[in-house]
């Protein structure tokens, strides 16, 4: 996954550009020619947003904004390749554009059912795939 992290503009809700539109279309139309594209969306501002912290198992629900803008995220892009270093590589051709050249992105992998374990048992991957199928099923 890359994470577009937030910063003023994006928490402020300032448009992107014509051309910031551009470029990030095509960065995205190489990443699908290249057929490593699996989803992306740019996100609201924090304002448009709320947090549910759980303290004890019981949830409290705090409403934006979010005074720590470096810690929020603006957007994602979900890719598939084969290595830490692949991801880095789409990264750089990042559109210089956004944010004026100075933006943080944040590279992280998505766990698989390998990564959990034996507590995450052949059953409930089961119930998980049938669950995940269904929802492809309705998009």
């Amino acid at each position: 996954m890359i994470i577009r992290r937030a910063d003023e503009d994006t928490e402020a809700g300032v448009p992107a550009s014509t051309e910031l539109f551009e470029a990030m279309t095509k960065y995205n139309e190489e990443l699908v020619k290249a057929g490593v594209m699996l989803d992306g969306a740019g996100l609201q501002p924090s304002v448009k947003g709320a947090k549910v912290r759980f303290t004890g198992g019981r949830p409290t629900v705090i409403d934006g904004p979010f005074t720590e803008a470096k810690e929020l995220i603006a957007g994602y892009t979900m890719i598939e390749v084969d290595s830490l270093a692949d991801a880095i590589e789409w990264v750089k051709k990042w559109p210089k554009l956004d944010g004026g050249g100075n933006v943080k992105i944040e590279i992280r992998q998505v766990a698989g059912p390998e990564d959990y374990g034996d507590e995450f048992t052949p059953e409930l991957r089961e119930r998980e795939e049938k669950l995940f199928a269904e929802l492809r099923e309705k998009n």
